[in-house]
């Protein structure tokens, strides 16, 4: 009598996970420290593999293109863990949404926004200069302004509801700007080009975002930073 054959069992372990994990961080570093101080073109995964003291095959089964890692270097540094938990629902960004005082929540965004860019700032910057030349790096670029974009959005649309914005600012206006003041971009230029510390960034971003964007009966005279 013949038996169906059974496939082969495949073996899981929660020690194997954190064993996957903490491999998958070892090569992130690696590869954040090589794309910081060489550029992301010229880095290649051979030499990733070896500054991760891993194989190639690992690096390619863990993140199947240079690609692949830059976004999951992206992604790990902007939420600061590998949870896979999206920074919409992250606890510090839904607190600044769940912020009644249109002031504090404003003060909140920029805390966090700084917190936030001192982890990215590096990588930000090693994404930038490689989009316009490379289609990987292009995209996670778009996908970073789009996805920060909403996110701005979703904390005009809470002072809105609180009837706090400015009465000319539409959303989108009101959105355009705290995107504008919170743009990567400007981080990049006032701390990395003009030697501003992230503290400075932050009382400078929060004074400017309620100075531009809440009613004048809702904005305070002087910097809470």
């Amino acid at each position: 009598m013949t038996g169906r054959v059974k496939p082969p069992r495949r073996y899981d372990s929660p020690l194997r996970r954190q064993q996957a994990a903490a491999t998958r961080k070892v090569i992130l570093d690696a590869a954040g420290r090589l794309f910081t101080e060489r550029g992301y073109p010229t880095t290649s995964m051979e030499t990733i593999a070896a500054a991760a003291g891993v194989s190639l095959k690992t690096v390619y089964l863990a993140f199947t293109t240079k690609g692949g890692l830059l976004r999951a270097l992206w992604d790990l540094l902007l939420k600061g863990d590998q949870d896979t938990v999206g920074v919409a629902e992250r606890a510090w960004y839904r607190d600044v949404l769940a912020e009644p005082d249109p002031h504090r929540q404003l003060r909140l965004t920029a805390q966090n926004s700084r917190i936030v860019k001192e982890r990215i700032g590096g990588i930000l910057n090693v994404i930038r200069s490689a989009a316009p030349a490379d289609l990987d790096a292009s995209a996670l670029w778009q996908l970073i302004n789009s996805d920060f974009h909403a996110n701005q959005q979703a904390i005009v649309e809470s002072l809105a509801a609180k009837r706090a914005l400015r009465p000319e600012l539409t959303i989108t206006r009101a959105t355009d700007l705290l995107w504008t003041l919170n743009h990567p971009e400007v981080w990049l230029l006032l701390v990395s080009e003009r030697g501003w510390t992230p503290a400075q960034w932050e009382t400078w971003f929060g004074d400017s975002a309620c100075w531009q964007l809440l009613r004048p009966h809702d904005k305070h005279q002087h910097s809470a930073g």
